[in-house]
């Protein structure tokens, strides 16, 4: 009996016959003309009884009197008897009544077929189905290192909020919204992360943040958005970081959580309901952000950062301090340098020669609906002005901020 795992050659051939005829004609031409020719050692009926050659398989088309096809016959016997086998066939020359022609197309190497397609297959399990198996010392540390710091969060209050080991030494703290922006932070050495844990705030936030400095470092959601406003109304928020849109804090890279803390905005700017027209401010908030408000403020005592022969401003904060009460307009990109500036009255005019990416404007000035609208036709991140007034429809992608 011929097995198929023990093949190692593929004849194929090609046959023409000048007649009609079926399948069995074929094969008992192929039997019929090759019988005692190769010798009793390579006789056919031998070989296929010996399994040393496979079934013949034929596969053939009748077309306007003419039959066309294929034979395919699978060897098991060395290079050279399989060579003169194939050879051997191509002395066929008539099938039944009809004249036919028979020649041999290739001889396929199956074992080569094999394995190209081995080869295929590994080169697929190693791109694809490989654990990760390199070493990287860095990656174990890292890995080590964050079993660590996930030992040392702590829990605060009754409600056991996620913390950072420092948060209550520290006399600041980031409020962030959940265990694993804790410990993202603590991936990067900054140790005094709350979690909010949602928008239901623990009493222990609201009494950390009458007796710390509170940030809040929210995801760049809706969700986010929705925490912030609670924070404000119910907490004493100091500042407001902003995480990039669409971005939570356990997602952000080192450098964006840097960005976003040293472009901190104080809490008494940020604007919570869109039509607010008048800026709360909690007792001692200015003495405690280090803004004055705008009572104490004088016109002459606020000159800019490049009067004083300082270097330029690098956060939003300092361009917010920079603007207040100059009656001008600052075009930011989306590292904080300045595109353009102009005189606040002159806007309008300005947004329509500025072109790229912006990432907001600060400006001394009151803002009205129609202007906002302009800037949300901008895609602007956000807008910080002297005020806003007027406010129905505010855009969802806009972060509207009152210089303090």
């Amino acid at each position: 009996m011929y097995s198929p795992d023990t093949t190692k050659y593929l004849i194929h051939l090609i046959l023409q016959i000048e007649g009609v005829v079926d399948k069995p004609d074929v094969v008992g031409a192929i039997f019929g003309q090759t019988e005692g020719l190769l010798g009793e050692d390579l006789d056919l009926r031998d070989l296929q009884r010996t399994g040393r050659v496979g079934r013949i398989d034929v596969q053939i088309t009748t077309k306007r009197g003419e039959t066309k096809g294929e034979i395919l016959i699978s060897s098991s016997l060395d290079r050279a008897e399989t060579a003169l086998l194939a050879s051997s066939l191509e002395t066929i020359d008539r099938v039944g009544p009809c004249t036919a022609h028979v020649k041999v197309d290739r001889i396929e190497d199956i074992r080569v077929t094999k394995r190209r397609r081995i080869i295929e297959r590994a080169k697929e399990l190693l791109l694809e189905d490989f654990d990760e198996g390199s070493i990287n010392s860095d990656d174990i540390l890292d890995e080590v290192r964050e079993t660590i710091r996930i030992e040392k969060l702590e829990y605060l209050g009754e409600e056991r909020v996620h913390a950072g080991p420092n948060a209550m030494d520290s006399d600041a703290i980031i409020l962030v919204e959940g265990r694993a922006d804790v410990i993202n932070l603590l991936r990067y050495g900054i140790k005094n992360a709350v979690a909010v844990e949602g928008t239901n705030i623990p009493r222990i936030i609201i009494e950390l943040c009458k007796e710390k400095t509170a940030t809040t470092l929210l995801d760049g959601d809706r969700g986010g958005e929705l925490i912030l406003r609670e924070l404000l109304q119910v907490a004493e928020i100091d500042f407001v970081a902003y995480s990039p849109r669409g971005k939570s804090v356990e997602e952000m890279s080192r450098k964006e959580i840097v960005k976003a803390l040293r472009n901190k905005v104080p809490a008494v700017g940020v604007i919570d309901q869109p039509p607010a027209e008048e800026k709360i401010e909690r007792p001692g908030q200015a003495a405690r952000t280090g803004i004055r408000a705008p009572a104490d403020v004088e016109e002459d005592e606020q000159p800019s950062l490049r009067e004083w022969g300082q270097k330029p401003p690098s956060t939003l904060g300092e361009h917010m301090a920079d603007v207040r009460d100059k009656k001008i307009a600052r075009f930011l990109s989306p590292d904080y340098t300045v595109l353009l500036e102009s005189n606040a009255t002159d806007v309008e005019g300005a947004l329509q020669n500025l072109n790229g990416d912006i990432e907001g404007v600060v400006v001394d000035r009151i803002i009205d609906q129609k202007l906002l609208d302009q800037f949300g036709g901008r895609d602007f991140e956000f807008v910080a002005a002297r005020d806003f007034k007027g406010i129905i429809k505010r855009p969802l992608s806009i972060r509207l901020i009152k210089i303090g």
